[in-house]
């Protein structure tokens, strides 16, 4: 009962305003207290609510027609809400004098009963902590918080959420972030584990009121069924046997699930008479594996057989199998599942047995696929950090000295819609890990689906959007926002890039404005003004999308040359030479190999005159990706395409992020890209490494990251992936992040590899020529400039990695030479990094080069 009641309170609370209710979302907001009249704590009685600041606005988005709109899967979480009965909740204090604030009112399914910290003299100080004990290990994904309406006071600012199997030893936090001031339930995510006990601990209130805490409703989520830190396992040699298998009616045997082609099915007995529930398939590796995910994809063809309920046991001799190490219920459809363990299992055979058909149509079970997933090894695929929350859906990200990280969504912290003119952003501290929030008004911008350009003294131009004419400025010297003149031609979705000239050059993008071809155009940071280029027009650059143009010029991958030339070198299969002086042009420079379009993939710079691109499709939406990969070589009016290794995964939507040392990172997306959807999401990120042009895995994401999310090379050589969502009252929101650390980072047990530093020699502010004189602690091997980037939509034209010549000159000093051309060095923001023989990097110094 209380579970259905909690159920029906989050159903009413999603119809009304704010609610992310996907359990990978990572927001926690509006812990208020239930308190009486104006008075004072310090006198025992109910600290006095204060005036509440004004909340985000929550008017329902008025949706551009040319936008996609959220599937219907994208209402309904992942992951299921746990069963509540026997939980019991404690906490560091509570209210018992002035108010029934125990910490027990949290589970009794009624929203009028508190949790609070105590507030009768003398009031507990932060932090305060609530913990629920299941009384039974699960594999939990996020803390469902559910605050009461009304009085402010209690909302939580920062917060941590930490998980324990025996209530004494809880490790590191899994979840951490600082809050919104304004009262809509949230989500808590975190990366799916086995835990018994789940602990909240409020750091802060949001609203710095007073040192309170309170909580209505907490409930808990269970696995999604995406896997974090975990990698595929070799299937070589493995063996399938099951319970029963269709040999008359169709080739249904075991063997199937092990062949690499999911249209050939493992299927029960079917021909009369049916075999009845329980079926069970096993796996047999032949030796003793590490294994902690079993991952079932249900057949292509149809729906009969879908998996519904099922357990997971593992044995050592195939004969003893022990308690269940993963039990849950998937759904109807046919996305590939994930069946996450409460613990890693040493064990050779894996068993996963089926009691139900996922839609009750018959006594069938089938599989196209199954596959194993066993710990990842840091010092192969890298490792998770925990997960960040942040107050809005991170849809657009730049990198900014100080160790900062600018994000931003639209009008609304978790939609989008109209022309509001104002945005609300927020900033990650890198060092701390505090988010603050800010909703900008001064420059009358909504700048959701933007272009962006990093200028040449270090400011990030945010042009476009749904505000389609305007531009805005954002100094992080100053912290401040200013509008710029507004473009001549109103956009969305279009590119952008800085020339070698210290201009901004704009094209394409028909999501906003008025319909007709979106000419290119130039910012002057000089004049503060725009110029048009009518010889650039978009219709050379498009891409053949059934759509039509308000798709075809999206997102396009643009690199900047010398002399203030741009190679659009995508997403349209054919690529293009643009010229910016006087009028402009426009002229072809061949096709792309043999790639077709490419929307909702991207593109980066690894080396000098030499990119990578990633996946795509040929429209924007509902087409399959492709796993290709393809290198682009410019040198002079030349470019050279040519096909690398192919991704292990196709993926749209996706992110790619090179790296110090010159390999290329890449996150999330989708097998067939749909906005809003977490559908076909691609969970393992990729590097390819282009000494081999081969893509190796990486550490498995706990987060899907596909339409409207980011990633960014962070200062000190790790990589932050995080948004997705901006659909409203969908379950596929996700306002959080986490950082990656590369393998180049870590030992084989997890520990940071030990890694040189710069020491000296590094100037704020640098030419193009210059030659630095650098020191570091220790000899180093090579020294890299990595552009400081902003990225949205897959897109980031603003990544650029330039390897730069040096000279030792004596023991630990270097003379670094600065190329002298500006289209190989563009002006602006660079992080210097210095990179052992190993290629293990330091952290990256920043210098501006203009």
């Amino acid at each position: 009962m209380q579970h259905r009641r909690f159920l029906a309170l989050t159903r009413a609370l999603r119809r009304s305003h704010l609610l992310i209710a996907f359990a990978l979302g990572s927001l926690l907001i509006g812990l208020t207290p239930l308190l009486g009249a104006a008075t004072s704590a310090a006198a025992g009685r109910a600290p006095e609510p204060r005036p509440v600041p004004e909340p985000f606005e929550q008017r329902p988005a008025t949706t551009s027609p040319h936008h996609g709109v959220a599937p219907a899967n994208a209402m309904e979480p992942a992951a299921p809400v746990l069963d509540r009965a026997g939980w019991t909740a404690t906490a560091s204090d509570e209210e018992t004098a002035g108010e029934n604030g125990r910490a027990a009112n949290v589970l009794d399914g009624n929203a009028t009963t508190l949790w609070h910290s105590r507030w009768s003299a003398p009031a507990a100080p932060f932090p305060h902590s609530i913990t629920i004990d299941t009384h039974r290990t699960a594999v939990v994904s996020a803390l469902v918080y559910l605050p009461r309406s009304g009085v402010a006071n209690g909302r939580v600012g920062e917060y941590a959420v930490s998980l324990s199997t025996d209530g004494r030893s809880w490790g590191d936090p899994v979840a951490t972030g600082t809050l919104a001031d304004d009262g809509s339930a949230k989500t808590l995510g975190f990366a799916p584990q086995g835990a018994r006990f789940v602990r909240l601990t409020a750091l802060t209130e949001a609203g710095n009121r007073g040192p309170w805490t309170s909580a209505a409703e907490i409930n808990l989520l269970g696995d999604p069924g995406t896997p974090a830190a975990t990698v595929d396992l070799s299937r070589a040699g493995w063996t399938a046997t099951a319970s029963d298998e269709e040999t008359a009616g169709e080739n249904g045997r075991a063997a199937n699930v092990l062949d690499g082609n999911a249209t050939t099915l493992w299927h029960s007995r079917w021909s009369a008479p049916a075999a009845p529930f329980p079926h069970s398939i096993t796996i047999d590796t032949h030796r003793t594996t590490a294994v902690s995910a079993l991952v079932y994809h249900p057949r292509p063809d149809g729906a009969n057989g879908r998996a519904g309920a099922y357990t997971v046991t593992t044995s050592a001799d195939g004969a003893t199998f022990g308690a269940p190490v993963a039990t849950g219920t998937w759904r109807d459809d046919d996305t590939v599942k994930t069946a996450t363990f409460t613990r890693t299992e040493n064990a050779r055979f894996v068993r996963l047995t089926v009691t139900s058909e996922a839609g009750g149509r018959g006594p069938w079970t089938s599989a196209g696929e199954i596959r194993l997933s066993g710990p990842a090894g840091p010092a192969v695929h890298g490792a998770w950090d925990r997960i960040t929350g942040f107050p809005l859906v991170p849809v657009a990200t730049a990198v900014l000295p100080g160790d900062k990280l600018l994000a931003w969504s639209a009008y609304a912290v978790d939609r989008f819609g109209g022309s509001n003119g104002y945005t609300q952003t927020a900033i990650l501290d890198l060092k701390t890990g505090k988010v603050t929030q800010r909703r900008i008004d001064n420059t009358g911008h909504d700048m959701f689906c933007p272009g962006i350009a990093m200028l040449a003294d270090g400011r990030v131009l945010v042009t476009g959007g749904s505000n389609a004419e305007k531009a805005s400025i954002y100094d992080p010297a100053t912290d401040t926002w200013s509008a710029t003149t507004s473009m001549n031609t109103a956009r969305g979705y279009q590119a952008m890039t800085l020339l070698s000239t210290g201009e901004a050059f704009v094209l394409g993008g028909s999501w906003s404005g008025a319909a007709g071809d979106k000419a290119g155009e130039v910012w002057s940071p000089d004049t503060r003004t725009w110029r048009r280029l009518p010889g650039v027009p978009a219709a050379p650059a498009q891409t053949a999308d059934p759509a039509g143009p308000y798709r075809a010029d999206n997102h396009m991958w643009l690199h900047a040359t010398s002399g203030g030339r741009v190679l659009q070198l995508g997403p349209s299969r054919q690529m293009n030479w643009i010229t910016t002086s006087g009028g402009g042009s426009i002229t072809p420079a061949g096709p792309r190999a043999d790639s077709p379009d490419a929307m909702t993939g991207n593109a980066v710079a690894y080396d000098i005159g030499k990119l990578l691109t990633l996946g795509g499709s040929p429209a924007y939406e509902k087409t399959p990706a492709t796993g290709r990969a393809y290198t682009v070589t410019v040198s002079g009016d030349q470019v050279r395409a040519a096909r690398t290794g192919d991704m292990e995964h196709a993926r749209g939507f996706g992110n790619s992020v090179v790296l110090p040392d010159g390999k290329v990172a890449v996150f999330g997306g989708q097998a067939n890209p749909v906005p809003f959807s977490d559908a076909t999401s691609v969970l393992t990120p990729e590097l390819w490494d282009p000494a081999t042009g081969t893509f190796s895995p990486l550490a498995t994401m706990a987060v899907p990251r596909n339409y409207h999310s980011v990633a960014n090379l962070l200062p000190d050589g790790r990589v932050f992936s995080g948004g997705g969502g901006l659909c409203g009252d969908c379950a596929t929101n996700h306002p959080d992040g986490a950082v990656f650390t590369p393998p180049y980072l870590l030992d084989a047990d997890g520990s940071p590899k030990p890694r040189p530093a710069i020491t000296a020699g590094v100037p704020p502010r640098t030419a193009p020529g210059t030659t630095l004189a650098v020191s570091t602690d220790k000899p180093v091997a090579s020294f890299v400039l990595m552009r400081a980037a902003a990225a949205t939509h897959s897109t980031d034209n603003d990544q650029r990695r330039v390897p730069l010549a040096s000279t030792a000159t004596g023991t630990g000093t270097y003379a670094v030479s600065v190329p002298a051309d500006p289209g190989v060095v563009l002006p602006g923001t660079y992080l210097l990094f210095a990179l052992d023989a190993q290629g293990v990097p330091s952290r990256g110094e920043f210098v501006t080069v203009s």
